[in-house]
This record gives C-alpha cells, structure tokens and sequence, in this order.
C-alpha cells in the first residue's frame, strides 16, 4: 500500500507539472499528461536510473494503477455522456452519421494498401495476411473517445453543434472497431474469442435495448417528475451504481467498459440541476487524481528506445501520413457532402484524428496477441501521440474558439472585480 501511495502522489505530481506546461504551450492538457507519464516511464526516468525506476514502478504494481485509472474514466465517460445536447445531435445526425463511415472506411483502405510492405518487414513470424491487416486497419481508424471528450471539454466545446458531431462519431468509430476487433481476435489460432461471436452480438443487442428501451424511459419518467424527486445523497448512490453495472455489462460482452458508462450518460435523464450536481461532485475528484493515473500509465508503457534507424523512421512517416490522411480525408469529405463549412469540415477530420489511449489499448491487444512486432508496436504509438497532438493547433489555425480558456478568464475577471 504504501508504494502505490508512492507511485500515485509521484504521477500527480508529474502530471500536474505536465499538464500545466502542455496548456502553457497551447496543447491539450491530456498531452503533457501523457508525456508526463512517458518521462516517468522506462523511456526516460528508466534509462537514466533503471535500479531506481525498477523499484519504484516494478512490473507488478501496474494492475492496481489500471483498475483506479479504468474507474476514473468510466465515471468521466458517463459525465461526457450526461451533457450530450439531444438537439445538437438531431441538427446533425446526417453528418455524424456519414463522417463516421468514411472516417474509418477511408483510413482502413489506406492501411490495407500498405498492410504487406509493414507485414513483411515488422510482422511477428506465422501471423496471417487477413488478422494482420484487420489489425492494422484498426488501429488506423479508430478514434479515442475519452481523449477527444477530454479535449472538447477544456476548450469548453462539449455541447457545441461541432463537439456533440464530434462524439457521436468517435462514439460510431470505436463501436465499429471494437466489432472489427472481436472478428480478428476470433481469426487468431487459440483465442479466447474463436467461439460465441454470434452470441456476443445478440447480447449486446439485447443491452441496448434494455438501455434504450428501459433505462431511458426511465429517466424521461425522472424528468416529469423531477419538481417531486431531489437530488440526494442516495439517488446519487443509485446513479453511479447504474453506470458501473452498466460498464460491467459491456465488458461482460466483449466490448468495452466506456462504451456501457458512455451509454449510461446518454440515458441519463436531462435535468439541468442533476446535470450541475453530478458534474460538481464527481468531476474534480476523477480530472484531479484518477485520469491522470490513466494518461501516465499509457506514457509509462511507451517504449520510445526501440526507434532506431533511417529506415524505421521512414516507415515511421509512411504510417503517418496513412493515418491523417485516411483519418482526416474521410471525415472532412463526408462533412463537406453534408453541407458543412470547410471550416467546420476539417476542424471534424482534426478532432476525428485524435486517436491516443482507446488506441493504445487496441495496440497493446494485438501485441499480446503477436499481431504486432514491439517495433511496429512502438511506431504505431508514436503515430497516435502525434495525431492527438496535431487535434489542438489545427483547431487553433481554424479560429475555433477556446471556450474553456474564456471561460476561464471571465472567472478570474469576476473575481478581481
């Protein structure tokens, strides 16, 4: 107990510190969190002194930081969940809908383009051609939903017509790909998930149904009712429970934990004063300690040793720019096809292209899995740092307005009057 402690008050720290140059610097603060984490990693802090490193963040004590992290994000996800604007969604669902289909058909084509040359020359031996592109085209697509939201919500974007479009998407795109990720893993010899891939479906159907179906109205009834119920310490109690069964349920399918506390925040009754009490209780404790713990965790498993050489480095670039532009392409053509502004069109494709923890986790599945050679593992994560870093100065060379830094001011004027 006291070494996680130890660990724990090490990473806050660091990724305050972090997070706080990030933002100075006009990043997103998730950006410094997660290079905090890399500096406290085997990357940096583990060269320098690996006799220290090693005893302050052994092997071993990571599954403890994962759990505390994963129930940090869970609980943001369904607060992200929880302010999505019903009517921003219905303005623009003919956009979200189109620009998530060619925001993960376009990067998976180009993957599949240059799946054989990176397959030759960085898959492990005996992996076949169809898991390895399938893989890869994953991981050229996918979207990190909780990186995104947690950029969208510093700028203050969250409800916004564009950020709403946005998490819709990345919500499509990742549902999508966990679909596709559940079809490799069952292409794979010996996977725990050859079998029952038809029942996996049917269940999570059947999830969202009762989610839909039966928890949604619910809250609806909570709304009509609202002048008669409070919001008290035990609803409080009830609401959280509900978002962890309902995480638990899309593990339990084979999904994902985020989507099921996503989901749950959807179905979350809209009540404005709900919304402000469950926001003021439970944010500062999950921005403050627990995601940080999730963004240093993902640094810490980043091995930025193994890129060395020309030649990696230009198959470094060939994934990057099949990655952006794939990405980007797709969502700012279908935008455009909906009647966006060229504006709004690629500031879409630039927040689309966050990809950073949902696809560090996608990495680490085809890695133990060896789908992927630690070299292209490490490239691979390298691109998603990239593309999540890109998200914020295109935003800002498009004047997309930070409302969260105005917001920001306008507090601290506030005050000084």
């Amino acid at each position: 107990m006291t070494l996680l402690l130890v660990q724990m008050t090490i990473v806050l720290l660091t990724a305050l510190l972090c997070g706080w140059l990030a933002r100075k610097l006009g990043q997103a603060r998730v950006i410094g969190e997660i290079l905090g984490g890399i500096l406290i990693g085997p990357s940096v802090f583990g060269r320098i002194a690996p006799h220290s490193w090693a005893a302050l963040f052994p092997q071993s004590s990571f599954g403890s930081f994962e759990i505390l992290s994963t129930i940090g994000l869970i609980l943001f996800l369904f607060l992200i969940g929880s302010e999505l604007d019903y009517e921003h969604l219905r303005q623009q669902k003919g956009t979200a809908t189109l620009a998530s289909g060619m925001s993960i058909l376009f990067p998976f084509i180009m993957a599949t383009i240059v799946a054989h040359s990176l397959r030759i020359r960085f898959a492990p031996d005996g992996i076949g051609r169809i898991p390895f592109v399938l893989f890869l085209g994953i991981s050229m697509s996918i979207t990190a939903f909780p990186v995104l939201a947690r950029i969208l919500e510093e700028r203050g974007l969250q409800s916004t017509p564009l950020g709403t479009t946005a998490l819709m998407c990345a919500a499509v795109d990742d549902v999508c790909a966990w679909m596709l990720l559940a079809i490799a893993l069952t292409l794979l010899p010996h996977s725990e998930h050859s079998m029952g891939l038809h029942y996996r479906f049917l269940l999570l159907c059947g999830y969202l149904v009762v989610m839909l179906g039966v928890i949604r109205p619910l809250g609806n009834w909570f709304v009509r009712r609202k002048d008669s119920i409070g919001f008290s310490y035990e609803l409080l109690g009830i609401i959280v429970a509900v978002v962890l069964c309902s995480a638990a349920a899309t593990e339990a399918i084979g999904v994902h934990p985020l989507f099921g506390a996503f989901l749950a925040g959807v179905c979350f009754p809209r009540i404005k004063s709900w919304q402000v009490a469950i926001r003021t209780r439970v944010d500062t404790i999950v921005s403050v300690l627990l995601l940080p713990l999730f963004f240093a965790l993902t640094g810490m498993r980043t091995r930025l040793d193994l890129l060395t050489g020309n030649n990696i480095w230009f198959w470094m670039g060939v994934v990057l720019v099949v990655a952006v532009a794939g990405k980007m392409g797709g969502a700012v053509l279908a935008a455009r096809w909906t009647g966006q502004s060229w504006q709004n069109a690629v500031a879409l494709g630039a927040l689309l292209n966050t990809r950073g923890l949902v696809e560090l986790i996608v990495l680490n599945i085809a890695y133990n899995a060896h789908v992927f050679s630690p070299t292209l593992f490490t490239m691979l994560v390298v691109m998603a740092l990239i593309t999540t870093m890109l998200t914020t100065p295109v935003l800002n060379l498009l004047g997309i307005e930070d409302r969260g830094q105005k917001g920001q001011d306008l507090a601290v004027l506030a005050t000084a009057d």
